[in-house]
């Protein structure tokens, strides 16, 4: 039977569908059997992140209400063979879907998958609880920005009033030479600020594009994968490389550039 993570931030623009794409692609390379669910039906973006956008020809509202089976409207990832992709309200986005309809159709496709990976619209309303609803566990997604954890102590907030068995939290676009330089919050603060348990930090020391091959932010997923695998912490430290007299040096490049 699938766990069922959402993932969610309370705030746009902090990557929350870029990690769980990411964080998709890692575990399905690691064996498991994935899915990444689009239930944010007004950008319904994961498709394009994924770059399956050209194949679908069914999306998750047209398995609610009939015009198709739960896994026809599953779209298999042709770069990963145990990723799949269903998409969200493609055709009438302002269209209402109760939180009962999504949770019934993820139920019944949840015994062929090993992880149902929610991604949640940004923001606390009707949209944010549509997605949870559906979900055993929960990612919280920030960044260290003032604004974005103001808004994620919102959504932790929210989430406590449902029966999670988890919440957990990932420090997105992490600048290492800002944590080493005292001008952010390190992750062991904002996770403490937060009171939620550290699962992972995603540094922004280079793109971050679907399935990229090495690079520090491919090894931050593959430690976060582990992290959700296995239930270990091995946090990805963003700062390392900053520290000491070389440190210095990529710091001063850093603000340079």
């Amino acid at each position: 039977m699938a766990r069922k993570i959402v993932f969610t931030s309370g705030k746009g623009g902090v990557g929350k569908t870029t990690v769980a794409a990411n964080l998709g692609m890692c575990l399905a390379a690691a064996g498991e059997r994935v899915v990444l669910a689009d239930t944010d039906f007004g950008l319904n973006n994961i498709d394009v992140v994924c770059g399956v956008e050209g194949l679908i020809h069914y999306d998750i509202v047209d398995a609610i209400e009939g015009r198709c089976r739960a896994r026809q409207a599953l779209v298999r990832h042709p770069q990963s063979a145990n990723l799949y992709i269903l998409a969200s309200n493609h055709t009438d986005p302002e269209k209402y879907i109760s939180p009962q309809a999504v949770r019934l159709i993820l139920d019944s496709i949840a015994r062929s998958f090993d992880y149902i990976l929610i991604d949640c619209p940004a923001g606390i309303e009707a949209g944010f609880h549509r997605a949870v609803a559906s979900a055993e566990e929960a990612i919280v997604v920030t960044t260290p920005h003032v604004s974005s954890l103001r808004d994620a102590d919102k959504a932790i907030s929210v989430l406590k009033s449902y029966r999670l068995k988890s919440v957990e939290l990932v420090i997105n676009m992490a600048r290492g030479d800002m944590i080493v330089d005292g001008e952010v919050l390190s992750p062991r603060e904002i996770s403490d600020i937060l009171k939620t348990p550290l699962l992972g930090v995603i540094p922004q020391d280079d793109g971050v594009f679907l399935g990229e091959r090495g690079g520090s932010a491919q090894k931050a997923f593959r430690l976060l994968a582990g992290n959700v695998m296995q239930g270990t912490r091995r946090i990805y430290n963003a700062a390392g490389k900053y520290g000491g007299f070389f440190g210095s040096i990529r710091r001063s490049l850093k603000k340079n550039l």
